[in-house]
């Protein structure tokens, strides 16, 4: 009865679709109440929208197409097993966050190891919440720079103190 491109694209919007209509409902609740009520549906609207931000930054991270490997995260290490190469990433040890013009996530450790992870495996949705995480992050820049059309390498994040280089390959 849906067509399938439309039952898709509500499924992987379903998060901001919901927090949306929490919105809705706190905004019912400010307008047709009064009272603590007015004041509680006033504050569900302010919940409502700022989970619908956060759920669309989620979302634009995401990628459509499915990519080589599986990424899958395990407290603080992330593994990606992939049809040609693989690895695991300490997310206490990583110190720089890049986009490759390959679109793929490198992890950089302190050793200068790294790991790359195509922006487009299965699971990569995982590492939003792990790179949201890193302190000082910029999330925006962090999209921006992943749906981009630049094909050259760019550092997404550094930690505190760290000096910039360019991994030996």
């Amino acid at each position: 009865m849906i067509r399938p491109e439309i039952k898709d694209g509500i499924w992987r919007w379903r998060e901001v679709l919901a927090a949306l209509g929490l919105a809705g409902l706190g905004m019912w609740f400010a307008f047709a109440s009064f009272g603590i009520m007015e004041w509680i549906g006033w504050a569900i609207f302010g919940l409502g929208i700022a989970l619908a931000m956060s759920a669309a930054q989620k979302v634009r991270f995401q990628s459509l197409d499915n990519g080589p490997g599986v990424v899958t995260l395990d407290e603080r290490r992330v593994t990606y097993l992939g049809p040609l190469d693989g690895g695991v990433a300490e997310l206490d040890l990583m110190v720089q966050l890049d986009l490759t013009a390959a679109s793929a996530w490198r992890l950089i450790n302190a050793d200068r190891t790294y790991l790359d992870i195509p922006t487009n495996a299965k699971g990569v949705e995982a590492l939003f919440d792990v790179f949201i995480a890193l302190p000082g992050i910029k999330t925006e820049y962090m999209l921006s720079v992943l749906n981009s059309a630049t094909h050259a390498q760019m550092t997404v994040w550094m930690a505190p103190d760290h000096k910039p280089y360019e991994v030996l390959h």
